[in-house]
């Protein structure tokens, strides 16, 4: 009696673990679809902000450098905060140092009566950032070392080059960052790279960029001329 007793309850327990095993199958076969339709959408749409688009785009034409990379020091420096302030003082959304402010002033011979308060305001801030990296671009010739002088300063940037710790004639991200004497450095020049690489692959803002660059040109945005 007792044998039929722990048979039937054993006969109820595997069918319940039975029954359970298929509703949850069930449920998962018809939220499947779902889970696949969302998936590509989110990829589809995520992009990086592209805030202050206006002074990006003028202020990389008139210093000559791709405002793409403009937007990832911005990202990597403030996360778009116009008010962000670091620790050591750096001001707004570059993350200007007084020094490199008073510097910058100097070299633009910039008259406008200009303060260290006014890199709080945007359009100062990505004018005197942008020309910064400009300079530092052309002084050392790569991207990855501009964001390096621009995090750690030219001086140091140009010491290791001199000493050989850096080649600037082979230097990038994905062959030899960890020649880097800095791992802050290192940590900066992968951030900012890999926003950079997602700014390129956006087709609307690179759509702009070359529309804009067409109508400097004298040509319209279908690329023919007036």
């Amino acid at each position: 009696m007792e044998d039929n007793k722990k048979n039937s309850s054993l006969g109820i327990a595997v069918f319940v673990t039975i029954m359970l095993l298929l509703g949850m199958g069930l449920y998962l076969f018809f939220r499947r679809p779902e889970i696949k339709q969302t998936v590509p959408k989110a990829k589809q749409y995520f992009t990086y902000q592209t805030d202050y688009k206006e002074y990006v785009l003028k202020y990389a034409e008139k210093y000559d450098i791709d405002p793409c990379y403009i937007f990832a020091v911005i990202r990597t420096e403030s996360s778009f905060n116009e008010q962000a302030e670091s620790e050591v003082g750096a001001r707004g959304l570059m993350q200007i140092m007084p020094d490199a402010f008073d510097w910058i002033k100097f070299r633009l011979e910039d008259d406008r009566g200009l303060t260290f308060d006014d890199m709080y305001t945007a359009e100062y801030n990505i004018e005197y950032g942008t020309y910064m990296l400009s300079f530092l671009y052309d002084m050392f010739g790569s991207y990855e070392l501009a964001s390096a002088a621009y995090h750690q300063g030219m001086n140091a940037v140009q010491g290791w080059i001199d000493d050989g710790t850096i080649d600037p004639e082979h230097f990038s991200v994905d062959e030899n960052l960890d020649d880097m004497p800095s791992d802050l450095t290192q940590d900066y020049i992968y951030k900012v790279m890999k926003a950079f690489d997602k700014y390129k692959q956006d087709t609307e803002l690179e759509e702009e960029i070359n529309n804009g660059k067409q109508q400097d040109s004298g040509g319209t945005a279908d690329g023919e001329t007036s």
